[in-house]
């Protein structure tokens, strides 16, 4: 009698990029950079080990397309990284602007249920507080104040901050967006009528 064959069959993870940071300045000499997190979760993102997709800024000379995490610490509130293939200051100038990518598996989502990714809310319905239909999330903007892109149903863009107080339910599972629309911030201000001038 022949012993049993066993079959293994390698799944195929399907991943994302999302942007988890932007390297800065260096720090010393020995190639530390400091780094601008654009993630609610470094410690899942910067362990020692971690190989990060890097996409340079137009124009520079910066070679590398992945980055290999050595080390990270936070110094005065800052993170503090240290790649392998940044071995010296010298190194670190050079990956000034870098943005920094991480792959996850397409159907990850943050720890703490009021995070998002963007792929998430990207496509999501966007309804008003009275369920009007206000549009659709095409994108989100990342700077001092997050800011989501929204393609209205007459076809203009706006730009939503991404807080509470304007954006108070994101349902993933539903598709759907809820924004307390103020007015001028998705549908246009109505226009003023033009008062008749009077006679002279």
């Amino acid at each position: 009698m022949a012993a049993p064959v066993i079959a293994f069959r390698r799944e195929r993870v399907e991943t994302i990029e999302v942007v988890v940071g932007r390297i800065g300045k260096p720090h010393g000499i020995r190639g530390e950079l400091t780094v601008d997190v654009r993630t609610d979760e470094p410690q899942r993102r910067f362990w020692p080990g971690a190989r990060l997709l890097a996409e340079a800024p137009r124009g520079s000379a910066f070679t590398h397309a992945t980055l290999t995490v050595r080390r990270a610490r936070w110094h005065q509130s800052a993170l503090l990284l240290a790649f392998d293939e940044i071995p010296d200051r010298n190194a670190a100038e050079g990956a000034r602007g870098v943005v920094l990518r991480a792959a996850v598996p397409a159907d990850e989502t943050p720890d703490d249920p009021e995070e998002f990714y963007d792929h998430q809310l990207e496509g999501l319905a966007a309804y008003d507080v009275d369920g009007t239909p206000l549009g659709e999330v095409t994108g989100l903007l990342h700077g001092a104040q997050d800011l989501l892109q929204i393609r209205t149903t007459d076809g203009r863009d706006a730009l939503v901050p991404f807080v509470t107080a304007l954006v108070p339910e994101v349902d993933v599972p539903g598709g759907r967006i809820v924004i307390a629309d103020r007015p001028g911030l998705v549908q246009p201000l109505p226009e003023e009528p033009e008062d008749p001038e009077e006679p002279a």
